[in-house]
């Protein structure tokens, strides 16, 4: 076998394990890594670690471009909910071309097993406001516990697919496992990170949502912006700490967003480096 016929196969054997993954992790021409928050407590200590910050206004979001080590990066402010993290996916893809896109902030308990400061690492992402419910005559009243979760149905590469979640990137995903040591506030873990336009404060609820859809915590952003990450086609993952939780009676406490943007930069900086 010729030299250059060797160096031809190791770079089709690459491509090709690079390839293997859903939306495998790139960053030709030094593409710039989007890392996501809604409010200021999941997006202001990212943004001072920054260098070289440019902000820009786009409608109502915001996003600060700068490097990291060197790196592009670009922190999005898509504000709370589910409409504000789909649009400003949108805009964060089609104005900066991100090789990657990382959904990070604070949320809500579902699993008994988590406790405030844990950190869950989205395997999947899961809306769960989207249902159905069967026919029911007037005056025998609602029966959410009966409630039926729907597929979402979106254009992948022109072609319509049905989803009944969002898979994290496995390259991602591996990244962030890998760096789960640097992580001293509690326990890194992967599960199913659920969102929908609520605040669950229900322990029925919580523990029926829990069941349905495997969740590990709630929050309103995640599975919106990885429904349009899925359509274009860019590597996302999910990454929420549990700032509250209902279930052991733990309340909102805003360092656990500072907590979170601290164990996402150093998953970048493994990403970069």
């Amino acid at each position: 076998m010729t030299k250059r016929v060797s160096v031809l196969l190791a770079a089709i054997l690459f491509a090709v394990a690079i390839m293997g993954s859903s939306h495998a992790f790139a960053a030709p021409e030094n593409r710039p890594i989007v890392i996501q928050g809604a409010m200021d407590v999941e997006t202001q200590f990212m943004i001072s670690k920054l260098a070289d910050v440019e902000e820009l206004t786009m409608g109502g979001w915001r996003f600060f471009k700068g490097t990291l080590e060197g790196y592009p990066v670009v922190i999005a402010k898509t504000e709370v909910g589910m409409t504000n993290a789909a649009a400003s996916t949108v805009l964060a893809i089609e104005t900066f071309n991100p090789s990657a896109i990382i959904n990070q902030g604070t949320s809500g308990g579902h699993d008994p097993k988590l406790h405030r400061y844990d950190i869950v690492l989205g395997t999947t992402s899961v809306n769960f406001g989207n249902f159905r419910t069967e026919h029911g005559d007037a005056g025998k009243g609602v029966k959410p516990e009966k409630w039926i979760p729907m597929t979402l149905t979106i254009n992948v590469k022109g072609e319509p697919k049905e989803f009944q979640d969002f898979k994290g990137d496995s390259h991602l995903l591996k990244v962030a496992e890998n760096t789960a040591g640097t992580y001293k506030n509690g326990k890194v873990v992967k599960g199913v990170i659920g969102s929908a336009d609520q605040w669950n404060r229900e322990l029925d609820r919580i523990d029926w949502i829990h069941a349905t859809y495997k969740t590990s915590a709630e929050e309103m952003e995640t599975a919106s912006a990885a429904q349009v990450a899925e359509a274009y086609g860019v590597p996302f993952l999910g990454i929420r700490i549990l700032s509250n939780s209902e279930i052991h009676d733990e309340g909102f406490d805003p360092k656990a967003g500072v907590y979170c943007q601290e164990y996402v930069l150093n998953v970048v900086k493994k990403l970069i480096r």
